[in-house]
């Protein structure tokens, strides 16, 4: 279950990827944009205001993050991004952070470059810091303490990667690292609460969440350690891929 509250803890450094993939999409008058995985919709309002002649169409599988995309207005939907179809006036497609989770995303990219419309544009965001120490000392840790669940090395491609994968269209692709400063005792910890560590939350009860958490803690504390002003940061790299459909 997706936790608005824990996703929206740390909403400035979430939204700055959206905010540049977004600038790389040269659409002028969309007919329809959509928002795959919306979240809370905190975001996907910034692409009405983007595109205020466009219907803006917005999907998540979380029944917890559509009721919060609702309540700011937006016609959100519960639903599967790997079922989704582009409606024939589909001009514009932003995923966010999303096909990370989608197994065989791959294919799912082709199928929708070869659906949309000429003159779309396809815009896709997923984290690249599957290597990092966050995710390495998650799966050593998710090994010993829950075997059963099944936490991945590596779901997503480079961009070159993406690259081929979108080479029917137009595509530019890219990544960034971002060196985020966070705050707080815990802060890698609560930040992977929102994200990764989901599939462990939901496969544990109270207590063995909370043994896991206390085991966690300073397995990340020591590898991002808190600066002297009481931040810490928390080096985390991007995968971008702009598709301009032929």
């Amino acid at each position: 279950m997706w936790d608005p509250a824990d996703y929206l803890a740390f909403a400035d450094h979430r939204a700055r990827p959206f905010h540049e993939l977004v600038a790389r999409v040269g659409a002028r008058s969309p007919r329809r944009v959509v928002d795959l995985g919306c979240g809370p919709g905190n975001l996907t309002v910034t692409l009405a205001q983007r595109w205020p002649a466009a219907g803006v169409e917005a999907l998540d599988s979380s029944p917890e993050m559509v009721a919060e995309a609702r309540a700011r207005g937006l016609a959100a939907r519960v639903g599967d991004v790997a079922a989704w179809r582009p409606a024939e006036d589909t001009d514009v497609v932003i995923t966010n952070a999303v096909l990370q989770w989608v197994p065989g995303h791959e294919e799912l990219l082709r199928r929708w470059v070869a659906e949309l419309p000429a003159g779309a544009w396809l815009a896709m965001q997923v984290p690249g810091n599957f290597a990092g120490p966050s995710h390495e000392i998650l799966r050593e840790l998710g090994a010993q303490l829950c075997p059963h669940v099944e936490l991945r090395e590596s779901p997503v491609l480079d961009p070159a990667g993406y690259a081929e994968v979108l080479g029917a269209a137009e595509v530019d692709a890219w990544e960034t690292t971002y060196l985020q400063r966070l705050t707080g005792a815990d802060p890698v910890l609560e930040w992977i609460t929102g994200t990764a560590l989901r599939p462990v939350r939901a496969a544990l009860d109270d207590a063995a969440w909370a043994e896991f958490r206390e085991r966690l803690a300073p397995r990340l504390r020591a590898a991002y350690p808190r600066r002297a002003d009481g931040t810490t940061w928390f080096p985390f790299r991007r995968v971008f891929a702009v598709a301009h459909v032929r």
